[in-house]
């Protein structure tokens, strides 16, 4: 069997695999959502955890709604791996809507994956795209511009706030002077963008910039050019893969051990593989949750089923919340086709109607609203969403720390605080 058809066949039985056989439902339609994330490659660890996410909405929200299904059938999952590159996730996106004609896509992770899918897929195709973890402000821009086409939306904040945040972290914590490393591709080249903008302008020094590319052997010309002029501390905009070779390096050639890293980076598996010990005066950024009643389900839901992850592994509350977002407006739409879905999106998630959670009761509670036709307002692990103009949500950062090996969130910033710092910065 070809990896691909593997994947196919794995991805059509994640969200199904693990069900009771209903009689009831044996014969009902089966409404197979797409997503395409990466499974290997430097962000395979966040495709994965995002992966069993999705997972467990679906599972979830099948069980809850019971013989009547939802829309009249069960929601399935095909799976493909983008291999955290743009010309793969095009060519599985491309099977999934021309073959499979699935009328949603979950995906991709990185930006640079689900920039491609949008442009050369979703868009042209109008099939709905919602993604997890790109947070990358070209996607912002593409849907003003009209390339999205009202298609794309994602459950994580834009770059453009999350460079700001991170700037002012970076002053708070007395990070005044750095060196910056950052993956060679639209995600890393805009969140330096936006850093910059914002840490120069509230006093900050950035001695270099330093690209990198995707998956070498070795990053020490990079360490080696970023350590030049005595750097006291490395912001390294990276996922954990490369991050981890990169962290590494830097200490291994005499850097000092002060890090601030981005959304993502505060991750299991890169603090093991680094050392914990290095690890102790390193800060970062994400975009951060308000916690609910979701939050608090998902917390104990998520790692009995996830093979491993935990509740706050990168991807993991917003991939859940995109494929609980989906799941509920398939109801909401009653049909299962791109337009309903995409315009049941919005309403799901706006203000007025009656609030519903994350979990069994929640999810029962919000279909059998549904089928009265009465209005319901999700609101999941990540808090109170609504969609933009252009599919971008706004929230709040969270602060945190690495202490000990764990991950101690320090502070938080408002959506309120980063828009007044960008005004300051206009003026």
């Amino acid at each position: 069997m070809h990896r691909r058809d593997a994947l196919r066949l794995s991805g059509a039985a994640l969200a199904t695999a693990a069900l009771p056989a209903a009689p009831a439902l044996a014969q009902a339609a089966t409404h197979t959502v797409g997503m395409v994330v990466s499974l290997t490659g430097p962000a395979g660890r966040f495709g994965q955890a995002a992966a069993k996410s999705v997972e467990l909405a679906f599972t979830t929200l099948n069980e809850a709604a019971g013989p009547a299904g939802i829309a009249g059938g069960r929601l399935a999952i095909d799976l493909r791996d983008a291999q955290s590159q743009g010309a793969v996730a095009v060519d599985q996106a491309r099977q999934l809507v021309d073959l499979r004609r699935v009328p949603v896509i979950i995906g991709g992770i990185i930006s640079s994956v689900s920039i491609p899918i949008l442009t050369s897929v979703t868009a042209p195709a109008g099939v709905l795209q919602i993604s997890p973890a790109s947070s990358s402000p070209t996607l912002t821009r593409l849907g003003r511009e009209g390339v999205s086409r009202g298609w794309f939306f994602r459950t994580i904040t834009s770059d453009a706030l999350q460079g700001t945040a991170a700037a002012r972290y970076a002053m708070d914590i007395g990070f005044r002077r750095l060196a910056v490393i950052h993956v060679n591709n639209d995600f890393g080249v805009n969140m330096i963008a936006e850093f910059r903008r914002a840490y120069e302008a509230l006093g900050g020094q950035i001695l270099s910039v330093t690209p990198y590319n995707q998956g070498a052997a070795s990053y020490a010309p990079e360490v080696t050019n970023a350590l030049r002029g005595d750097p006291p501390a490395l912001y390294l905009i990276s996922y954990p893969g490369d991050g981890t070779t990169i962290a590494r390096t830097w200490i291994q050639q005499g850097g000092p051990a002060r890090f601030l890293l981005n959304d993502g980076m505060n991750s299991a598996d890169f603090i093991r593989d680094v050392g914990p010990r290095f690890l102790n005066d390193t800060y970062g950024t994400s975009s951060g949750t308000v916690r609910t009643p979701s939050t608090e389900w998902f917390a104990e839901a998520y790692p009995r089923m996830s093979g491993g992850f935990d509740a706050n592994a990168p991807a993991a509350d917003r991939a859940f919340d995109a494929g609980a977002m989906v799941g509920l407006a398939v109801a909401r739409a009653g049909r299962f086709e791109s337009g309903p879905i995409r315009d049941a999106l919005r309403e799901i998630t706006s203000p007025g109607g009656e609030v519903i959670h994350a979990g069994p009761e929640g999810f029962r509670r919000g279909l059998e609203m549904i089928r009265a036709g009465r209005r319901i307002r999700y609101v999941g692990v990540i808090g109170p969403v609504e969609f933009d103009e252009v599919g971008d949500i706004t929230g709040p950062f969270r602060l945190w720390r690495i202490q000990n090996g764990q991950i101690v969130t320090t502070g938080e910033i408002s959506a309120e605080q980063v828009a007044e710092i960008q005004r300051q910065l206009r003026r």
